[in-house]
């Protein structure tokens, strides 16, 4: 089947961006590596930033600060603007897909405070706000004629002297290659957090695959050293306890009832403060038992019975242990004017791409904007990209190379253990590339990850069963992570400073030579070319003027 635009990614900026791509004639449709209701976006919970009086420049204003003062001063402000004041319509949008925000008797939106904001302008559902823009967003996707491919992984990119032809993917139900061509293509695949496997707030399989994806196309990454540690997540589960938690009046306390920081200050300081505890042995723990049952239940709903499910704790009545834990991509894939990439035909936003809104560390609701303006964007230059063009000239040679992969994954025996390996490149990430990183340690996760980069490629499926083989999966997603871990790596070493969520004790002090990006690019498998991206004059004019307004 040929499509007019294909999306790959069911989050919402991926759903947004097919929502805008349909029309009553063409053909749209999602691919998911697994199920349409599975992403990052369904589990962020505190809510979406916006000032909803789009006459209220002042306001508007503040909120432009405040995400460029997060940022660290690597944000870039044109962007920001757009999406600040594009924040209220997105609002009323999707309150006509059905999102039923929380509202007062009078029938206005609620918001609440979030960390490193100067006012509420956080709108949400309870405590699972994520959850509700995304089931009315493929609600809505459903009844205009959108087509869903489910368990479908996508492996490369088809190009065609610079412009895109499709995606090669893998359908996982009999582990066949296949090639679905496309006018336009959109990449919303999301981040890559995952990486950090048990220490992460996301899946498992969140590995940064399509990052890679653009990787191998010879696309630039952008500042893949800024990953967010959010500070609270449950010490056992590694489950988010959402930033609305302290927006509601949550303490955070250590193990002597004292509070030791401001509960909504920036995620970065956060969670540093909370790692210096842990540092002294001392267990942290989110109090919200002064809130009483009645408001948990009304505004957390989904935190209480998380906490009590998971690890026997009520919320209203005990202390619940929290630790920092791998939550959210800054770094992604290099885009030009909002959501383009080099490659013509191609639009990539959500959490993969670098939109250079959240530079070294995002605003707390901030995330779920980010997603729906961009993605709104991309699908609307998608559209006009397919209505403008015609089908590209597919290149079977890569099909039969995937093709090739694929088999050889299958046509042997392993001796090694790829869930174990896994396993062992979460702790190498986590304690050595976490919230306190130094050159040493920096060294450290670079050859062991290395290393383990020639052992995946030995990797082999012990079931030889083709039919839903979770296995060669889990052995390409592997290939992905190691990829984005060197990625990773190289960055944070370059960096030798200390800028929002990158933290080297080795280079404590913010240095402002450093107010720039730092690109990079896989030339050859295996061998990355690091640079800094300098501004242009016209860039730094443009931000200067934005500033002063």
């Amino acid at each position: 089947m040929i499509y007019d635009v294909i999306i790959v990614g069911s989050g919402i900026s991926g759903l947004m961006a097919a929502i805008e791509a349909k029309t009553s004639t063409n053909k749209v449709a999602i691919i998911t590596k697994t199920n349409i209701f599975k992403s990052n976006s369904s589990m962020a919970c505190g809510g979406i930033n916006a000032v909803l009086n789009e006459n209220d420049s002042e306001k508007i204003q503040s909120h432009i600060d405040d995400t460029y003062i997060s940022s660290k001063y690597l944000a870039n402000l044109e962007n920001i603007t757009y999406m600040c004041k594009r924040a209220n319509k997105i609002i009323s949008k999707l309150e006509f897909y059905g999102v039923a925000f929380d509202k007062d008797k009078n029938g206005n939106i609620l918001q609440r405070p979030f960390g490193g904001g100067k006012q509420n302008r956080t709108c949400y559902v309870k405590d699972k706000t994520g959850s509700a823009i995304t089931q009315a967003l493929i609600k809505k996707a459903k009844q205009i004629g959108i087509t869903f491919l489910v368990n479908t992984f996508v492996l490369n990119l088809a190009t065609h002297k610079n412009r895109i032809s499709g995606v090669i993917a893998l359908r996982k139900i009999d582990s066949n290659v296949l090639v679905y061509p496309a006018k336009a293509v959109v990449l919303a695949g999301g981040g890559y957090a995952g990486i950090f496997r048990g220490n992460s707030t996301n899946a498992q399989d969140y590995t940064g695959d399509l990052i890679a994806v653009c990787l191998r196309a010879k696309l630039a990454l952008k500042d893949m050293e800024f990953i967010q540690f959010h500070p609270t997540g449950i010490a056992k589960t590694n489950y988010l306890v959402t930033e609305a938690a302290r927006a509601e009046g949550g303490y955070l306390i250590n193990e002597d009832n004292e509070r030791f920081v401001n509960e909504l200050e920036t995620r970065d300081k956060l969670a540093k403060a909370i790692v210096e505890q842990q540092q002294k042995n001392k267990k942290v723990y989110i109090d919200l038992r002064h809130l009483g049952i009645e408001k948990i239940q009304k505004k957390l709903p989904s935190l209480y019975n998380a906490a009590f499910n998971q690890v026997g704790v009520d919320i209203s009545k005990e202390l619940l242990q929290i630790k920092p834990v791998a939550h959210y991509s800054m770094g992604g894939v290099e885009v030009t004017n909002m959501v383009e990439s080099k490659i013509k035909g191609l639009f990539i936003c959500g959490e993969m791409a670098n939109t250079r809104i959240h530079g070294a560390n995002r605003l707390g609701g901030n995330s779920l904007l980010e997603s729906t303006v961009f993605g709104e964007l991309a699908g609307q230059k998608a559209l006009t990209y397919s209505l403008d063009n015609n089908f590209e000239v597919i290149n079977y040679n890569s099909v039969i190379q995937d093709i090739q992969m694929i088999d050889y994954i299958f046509s042997s025996d392993s001796s090694k253990n790829f869930n174990a390996i896994r396993i062992s490149l979460g702790n190498c990430m986590y304690e050595n590339v976490g919230i306190i990183r130094d050159e040493v340690s920096l060294i450290k996760a670079f050859d062991y990850i290395k290393y383990l980069r020639t052992q995946s490629y030995s990797l082999h499926c012990i079931n030889k069963e083709r039919t839903n083989n979770v296995e060669l999966s889990s052995i390409l997603e592997l290939r992905n992570a190691l990829e984005i871990s060197e990625a990773i790596i190289l960055s944070a070493n370059l960096r030798k400073e200390s800028r929002g969520a990158h933290f080297r004790k080795d280079f404590p002090i913010l240095d402002e030579k450093y107010n720039k990006h730092i690109l990079i690019r896989e030339f050859q498998k295996g061998f990355f070319k690091l640079e800094f991206e300098q501004d242009s004059f016209l860039s730094k004019i443009r931000n200067l003027i934005i500033n002063k307004k």
